[in-house]
């Protein structure tokens, strides 16, 4: 069997991946270690072992991310090939999506977005700084937390009418035809001092989903597209659907948050051979 095995190296967390020689997707797997190298050889011992896989079956290894410059040696005497990042961004997120054109957008600390198109390659476009490091950093400064789930749980029982301002807050009038009274005009710009942590957590999700939104509108715009598939590890945030979901409705556009998302990267890693 020559399976190709795909690893995304990142700051704290790698992701591993495998296709069979048939293409079937080997269920991918994170390991979370603050030093890389220790996470790359714990993600593909686990990854092996618990998929029986010998490693004279194991014909390409493919690995990216930024911690992927670490890989300075064969791994178990195989040889890995280095691949970029928005390449794999773009094959991973048109995997998932089953679309031959999109944007992709992979949500990490930071954002990337990328125009893929089957048959074209793919194109960086460009991103935002506003990720999961912001969302982690403002909550510990707001609210003495970084720990994610703590802060979607906390979020869950906020009210974003306690601290951000919405159109209908300012107007009684259209501003422009077709423009929802609820759509945000600017984050934080209403803050109660009476908004509670929970309110606080919210709204920190809210405008870091809304951030990397209206980025990919605006790339997805200029290349006449509705389709933006959303990868990395923000879609496991359970607020983001719906924040999401708001923006379809609003700019007529169709994000989409496939199954295995966070993987996005990784799969396109190991497809790129």
């Amino acid at each position: 069997m020559n399976t190709v095995i795909g690893i995304d190296v990142g700051g704290s967390t790698t992701k591993i991946v495998g296709f069979k020689e048939d293409g079937t997707l080997i269920e991918p797997m994170s390991v979370r270690s603050a030093d890389p190298l220790t996470s790359i050889y714990g993600a593909f011992g686990k990854f092996t072992a618990v998929n029986s896989l010998e490693l004279n079956s194991i014909k390409r290894v493919m690995v990216t991310g930024i911690g992927s410059s670490y890989i300075t040696k064969p791994i178990y005497g195989l040889i890995c090939e280095n691949v970029p990042e928005f390449t794999c961004i773009g094959l991973g997120g048109m995997y998932l999506s089953r679309l031959n054109r999109c944007i992709v957008v992979s949500m990490g600390t930071g954002t990337a977005i990328v125009h893929a198109q089957k048959g074209h390659g793919m194109e960086y476009l460009g991103g935002t700084g506003v990720g999961g490091g912001t969302l982690m950093g403002l909550s510990k400064m707001l609210l003495g937390m970084d720990t994610i789930s703590h802060i979607v749980e906390l979020a869950s029982g906020g009210d974003l009418n306690k601290v951000d301002l919405r159109i209908r807050d300012i107007t009684n009038k259209d501003i422009l035809p077709g423009m929802p009274v609820d759509m945000t005009a600017s984050n934080f710009g209403k803050i109660s001092d009476i908004a509670s942590k929970s309110d606080i957590a919210l709204a920190i999700i809210n405008m870091v989903f809304e951030t990397i939104g209206m980025c990919a509108i605006f790339a997805a715009r200029n290349y006449k597209i509705r389709d933006i598939v959303l990868t990395g590890n923000l879609t496991n945030i359970p607020q983001s659907h719906k924040i999401f979901d708001n923006l379809n409705i609003m700019f007529d556009m169709n994000f989409i948050i496939p199954e295995r998302a966070q993987f996005g990267p990784v799969i396109g890693a190991a497809l790129s051979a």
